[in-house]
């Protein structure tokens, strides 16, 4: 339905000449939501553009597959989650994004509803009756009571039947984690080195390891074909009369800049230094971890602080080194309080440096799920001074709310933060 009308966002040119007449005034804080809105377009559309490369990628190897097409692929996604994870500001505080972002980025997920899994798997801690279904081994499996047919693996199936099935979060059958399962398997290691490493013949029609693998070749090409047609959905849902777009500009200029900062704040305290970090860390649990088949984890957590950065000064760098700039909250805040304004540049930038730390430790030392490990003094610090980082811009937020007198707002909060019943 969408790839027609998707047609006139897919150049970065295209994008930069975004204009959308709107019913917004001039004045510095509509022009703050104005640049909000038309940075988000266009990094979504970025998310687009990197998925389709991605499935391009894909589809060369299922057509002739190889270890090195299957590393192509691996690469492909790993730059797809680049631009994704700079759109993950933009979900909280904004109803239509949160709810349309589980179909994209949910996780951990219970693999062993998809695939084959190692005989270690364990429903030990999981909510789910489909654990091990393996959907790729089996052509029809008990949802609810009733066998449903699975002998064909469509799109339709795996995102109305499968994805979220019997309301278990756990069930992820869709979006990027799935791909990423798919794409490397299972990851053994623990907190010992090493990511995922399905072999490409899992792929191969002619030698074919594991198993069902024209089965396993459905899933993965339809699985890739929901992302783009998700992110399609969401590009068009930033441009001229969308959803998300309206949801910031249609309900009058406050609610509007609430939305703009519930989504620094709330990514960067609840998620980001709560659910994807601290957790993990008081846990020592590499299953915590955000991109844990591909041990990708510190760049999803980098390009998370280079979102919420981007927001506040209003800035976005695009994949083809073009920048898009426009007014910001800084100008806002620094007309009422230029020392809040240099107070929260100064965090912002701190805890890019924390989280850059970790990519640096990823990249010559050990992986993030290693980092996490219980006992590893060294790593724990690293992680523990990017939460404290995150924490403290959180607080700076909270503050502009309160100085741009945008009344009482509630930031996402996190029980790993609190002290709360996480297990």
């Amino acid at each position: 339905m969408y790839r027609n009308i998707i047609k006139s966002f897919i150049c970065y040119t295209c994008v930069m000449g975004m204009t959308h007449s709107t019913a917004i005034a001039n004045t510095l804080e509509d022009n703050v939501i104005r640049n909000y809105i038309d940075i988000a377009e266009a990094v979504y559309t970025d998310s687009l553009i990197t998925a389709r490369s991605l499935s391009d990628t894909i589809r060369a190897l299922l057509d002739s597959p190889s270890h090195a097409r299957l590393e192509d692929a691996r690469n492909k996604w790993i730059i797809a989650r680049q631009s994704y994870q700079q759109t993950e500001v933009y979900r909280f505080g904004n109803a239509v994004v949160d709810d349309w972002e589980g179909k994209v980025n949910s996780w951990p997920l219970d693999e062993g509803m998809i695939d084959y899994v190692d005989t270690t798997y364990s429903s030990i801690g999981s909510e789910s009756n489909l654990y091990t279904a393996n959907i790729i081994a089996n052509t029809s499996v008990i949802i609810d009571g009733r066998r449903v047919d699975a002998s064909e693996i469509t799109a339709e199936f795996i995102s109305n039947i499968l994805h979220e099935a019997e309301g278990v979060e756990a069930n992820v059958a869709t979006g990027y984690h799935a791909i990423e399962f798919m794409l490397w398997g299972q990851d053994l290691n623990g907190t010992e080195a090493g990511a995922g490493n399905r072999p490409y013949t899992d792929f191969s029609i002619d030698n074919c390891s594991n198993g069902f693998c024209e089965r396993r070749r459905q899933y993965l090409r339809s699985v890739t074909s929901l992302l783009v047609n998700d992110l399609e959905e969401m590009v068009l849902s930033w441009g001229a009369n969308g959803a998300a777009r309206n949801f910031v500009e249609g309900r009058g200029t406050k609610a509007g800049l609430i939305t703009i900062l519930t989504g620094m704040g709330s990514l960067s305290q609840g998620e980001l230094a709560g659910e994807r970090m601290k957790l993990g860390l008081l846990l020592g649990d590499p299953e915590e971890e955000h991109d844990c088949f591909s041990d990708n984890t510190h760049n999803a957590h980098y390009y998370n602080a280079i979102g919420i950065r981007n927001v506040y000064i209003g800035q976005y760098k695009r994949p083809d080194g073009s920048t898009i700039k426009g007014a910001s909250i800084s100008d806002l805040v620094m007309q009422v309080d230029h020392d809040l304004n240099d107070r929260m540049m100064t965090r912002l930038n701190a805890s890019v440096n924390a989280v850059s730390s970790i990519v640096q430790r990823a990249e010559q030392k050990e992986a993030y799920d290693q980092m996490i490990a219980t006992g590893n003094t060294e790593g724990n610090k690293i992680v523990q001074d990017a939460i404290d980082a995150l924490i403290t811009q959180a607080i700076s937020i909270e503050m502009i709310l309160a100085t741009l007198d945008l009344g009482d707002v509630s930031l996402q909060g996190s029980n790993s933060l609190d002290g709360g019943e996480f297990f």
